[in-house]
């Protein structure tokens, strides 16, 4: 029953990983004698068996398993056995402890934060900073304090890294959609399909054998080339400021992003949500459910 209770014990949204193959899966079904899984990046659901939990406990007993060796078939079973106090990995093994104290310890469990697809992670930080903006003045960033001023820059640049993910995944459907000049019209706004001209030089000889030809002089296009610079400056007593011209800028570099408090945040949001009451609740609750249906009809388009 170990299995089983820590499968329960497990904090609703946390993914597993098959330790040779990486492929994500979640625990669907917890019965006394089998655990349904499903795969995330197919969709395919297996059916793993109690018995063949025992069977693979008695093996680790006597001997370790390579990870690398691990049988596709084997792997799921392997990365339940290693939350386990009994189980864990040492150097690249799946092995059994005879002392619980230094089990446990698996690196295929990934915390409800990390799982979030790049979707999710978006509509989490845009409800983030649809929070923060709520509390605070952005308009007026000399005003701020600082550690707020920090989270609003964290999280906008969250959301513009997700969002400009999600951007290229649309822009790629759009395009296979639209033909040449037409126009599609949305809710918010109306695209159309463009062409942008992006050249890249040909090889040095067919460039050459295309100036040659009509007689134009080579050293018109002979320029200094940075990559081929950057080695000299590499291996010779050449001072990068005799051939560069240098301007320091400040700005500023996100370094660290603490997704485990921004998901805190975001369960610390629903608990507050839960525990309101009376009409007041259901008109934030309508409040959510339409700025829900606005982002996903955004992220639809």
């Amino acid at each position: 029953m170990a299995i089983q209770d820590r499968c329960v014990a497990l904090e609703p949204g946390t993914e597993l990983v098959t330790p040779r193959s990486s492929r994500p899966f979640r625990v669907t079904e917890i019965s006394p004698d089998r655990l349904r899984i499903r795969f995330d990046d197919s969709g395919e659901e297996r059916v793993l068996r109690r018995e063949q939990f025992g069977i693979l406990a008695d093996r680790l007993e006597e001997h370790r398993l390579a990870v690398a060796e691990l049988p596709h078939g084997v792997e799921p079973y392997a990365t339940i056995l290693t939350p386990l106090a009994d189980y864990g990995v040492e150097d690249d093994d799946i092995v059994y402890f005879s002392d619980p104290e230094m089990g446990g310890g698996s690196p295929y469990l990934i915390s409800p934060a990390e799982a979030r697809t790049h979707p999710e992670r978006l509509y989490d930080d845009a409800i983030l900073l649809a929070d923060l903006l709520e509390s605070l003045d952005a308009g007026d960033p000399e005003r701020l304090e600082t550690d707020s001023l920090t989270d609003l820059y964290v999280l906008l640049s969250d959301v513009q890294h997700e969002a400009d993910r999600l951007r290229q995944t649309a822009r790629e459907s759009l395009l296979a959609r639209l033909s040449s000049d037409q126009e599609l019209h949305g809710r918010f706004g109306t695209i159309r399909r463009t062409t942008r001209e992006r050249r890249q030089p040909k090889d040095d000889e067919a460039v050459f054998d295309a100036l040659d030809e009509r007689s134009i002089p080579r050293e018109w296009v002979l320029g200094v080339d940075r990559d081929r610079l950057d080695v000299v400056l590499a291996v010779t007593d050449l001072d990068e400021d005799e051939v560069y011209d240098i301007e320091e800028q400040d700005c500023v570099q996100k370094i660290h992003v603490e997704e485990e408090a921004k998901y805190s945040r975001l369960q610390d949001l629903a608990d507050r949500l839960e525990e309101i009451e009376g009409a007041d609740a259901e008109e934030l609750r309508d409040d959510i459910l339409e700025l829900e249906a606005r982002l996903n009809e955004a992220l639809s388009a």
